[in-house]
Parts: C-alpha cells; sequence; structure tokens
C-alpha cells in the first residue's frame, strides 16, 4: 500500500475510533439521565467494524467505567480486540512476506 494510502487507512481509522468512543460516552451520558439509551447491538456493531480501540477506551479508561461489569457485552468485546490484533498481525506479517522457520 502507497504511504498515501496507508495514511488514509489510519486517518480513516482514527476517526471511526473517536466516533465510536464518542458514541459509547454519549450513551453513558444518556444513562446517568435516564435519557434513550444506545442499544448494545448498535455499540457492539460498531466496534465489530473496526472500533475495537474506542470502545474499550470508553469501557475501561474513564473514571465511570461504562459498561465494564456486564460481561455479557465486555466478552465479546475483548474477544473482537483479540480478533482485530489477529488480522492487523497476519496482514502485517504478509506484508513482509512471512517469515520462515528454520
Amino acid at each position: 500500500m502507497p504511504s498515501s494510502a496507508a495514511a488514509a487507512v489510519v486517518a480513516a481509522a482514527a476517526a471511526w475510533n473517536a466516533v465510536t468512543w464518542a458514541v459509547y460516552r454519549l450513551d453513558k451520558a444518556r444513562a446517568g439521565r435516564a435519557g434513550r439509551r444506545i442499544s448494545e447491538r448498535t455499540l457492539l456493531a460498531m466496534a465489530a467494524l473496526g472500533g475495537t480501540p474506542g470502545a474499550l477506551i470508553a469501557v475501561h479508561a474513564h473514571r465511570r467505567r461504562h459498561k465494564a461489569r456486564k460481561l455479557g457485552f465486555v466478552v465479546p468485546l475483548w474477544l473482537m480486540a483479540a480478533a482485530h490484533a489477529a488480522l492487523l498481525a497476519w496482514i502485517a506479517w504478509s506484508r513482509l512476506g512471512g517469515a520462515t522457520v528454520v
């Protein structure tokens, strides 16, 4: 991938993660005000579509840990993170020509 294309992919991923983080925080704000919530299905779909880092930051890195104790939500989120990490590792490995095992 040319460097300008790689930069565009990184920028798009960063933007999507920022949007995902913001939606998670919006849901948390609505929960505090007893407002209309964003469905867990939508939140997990945003993570599955590449927003896993933003979702994990929203869930775990703030004072008010949003959905961090809900295993039915957190386990799928961490499984997505592992799958995304494995995919990125495979892409990087294949772009480098693969490793030869001696």
